[in-house]
């Protein structure tokens, strides 16, 4: 009888050797996707299509649902993964590319219920880069025209990027733009320069659908690309110079690397502090092939999104580097991008 049951866990010796434990714990359970907006738009389009592939590739492969959580000004959906989600690996999300910073820029209004850098971030399929759009004939030819000449550009609210980043440049280097704020949208404030209406505009993102609409104007000698903002170049521009090229101090460079560190991540996806490591590193790894999945790239050309992947390590070195800013220089991009006080 010994050398029966011996014989037994020999042969089953392989099978629990090859076991895995992630695959197990995966099969035949549902993950609930919490997107942090409002339906329809960019958050939508790119969790959509992720998760659609991503589920495929990851260990028993689990089916999903997708749900949106918009509120508190991008804070609800990273709120409650923080805190109320379960810890291990069937609820993750994709969360405002402006949330991770809120606890580090605006620490005294308590909105953010998280620690930012205690999530486990999974990676972001786009990086954003900024685009100063000039409208031609102008007496602007370089960056360096910019602090003599001023430049009109079309904005929406105070909050959002065609203002904010104009405001940062000026501040960080001396530059004078002067932001025409009030339109509905980002689409009405770019044809805002078609219409003459305004001298330029200065966009959060070179995202597919704004290089569709900048095209045929760049190409008729309407507009002219000006400069990049961002903290990486897109390659797809190599004569359009980047504000990263004309940083002079490490304050510049800090103050920069905190106002844009949100591009880099521009859609992230991540998932409540404290699941289990392998789990964690099995999302990562499914997230990666996704990434070069034959099925996902055909589907994110045809709705024309951008896809140049970031990791879940490299969102969350990022962070680390962004947290331990300076105060005094955390404090003056603050009141840079934040509204009136």
């Amino acid at each position: 009888m010994l050398r029966f049951l011996s014989l037994l866990l020999l042969l089953l010796l392989p099978l629990s050797a090859t076991a895995d434990p992630v695959e197990d714990f995966y099969r035949g359970k549902r993950i609930r996707f919490i997107v942090g907006s409002a339906g329809g738009g960019g958050y939508e389009s790119y969790s959509r299509i992720v998760m659609r592939v991503m589920a495929r590739y990851i260990p028993g492969e689990p089916s999903y649902v997708i749900e949106n959580m918009p509120g508190g000004g991008g804070l609800l959906a990273p709120n409650y993964l923080f805190n109320r989600s379960p810890r291990d690996g069937t609820e993750i999300g994709m969360a405002e590319r402006a949330a991770a910073f809120e606890p580090l820029l605006n620490p005294d209004k308590g909105a953010a219920k998280f620690d930012a850098l205690a999530f486990g971030w999974i990676g972001s399929p786009q990086r954003e880069t900024g685009l100063v759009i000039l409208r031609e004939p102008s007496p602007i030819k370089r960056f360096a025209d910019l602090k003599s000449h001023e430049l009109i550009v079309s904005g929406t609210s105070r909050t959002s990027a065609p203002s904010v980043y104009p405001r940062v440049v000026n501040a960080l280097f001396g530059t004078r733009f002067k932001v025409v704020e009030g339109y509905k949208s980002s689409n009405e404030a770019l044809l805002a320069v078609e219409r003459g209406e305004v001298e330029g505009h200065v966009s959060g993102s070179s995202s597919g659908t704004l290089r569709a609409q900048v095209a045929p104007w760049l190409a008729e000698g309407k507009v002219r690309l000006l400069l990049q903002l961002g903290l990486i170049k897109d390659t797809s521009l190599p004569e359009v110079p980047s504000i990263t090229e004309f940083v002079a101090s490490d304050a510049q460079r800090q103050a920069l690397e905190l106002v844009f560190a949100q591009q880099t991540m521009a859609w992230p996806l991540l998932a409540p502090p404290g699941i289990p490591a392998e789990r964690l590193a099995a999302l990562r790894a499914a997230f990666a092939r996704t990434m070069t999945d034959p099925d996902f790239l055909a589907s994110a050309a045809q709705q024309k999104l951008e896809i140049h992947p970031v990791s879940g390590a490299d969102i969350e070195a990022l962070l680390k580097g962004v947290y331990a800013t300076p105060s005094e220089i955390v404090k003056h991009v603050a009141t840079l991008v934040g509204p009136k006080g």
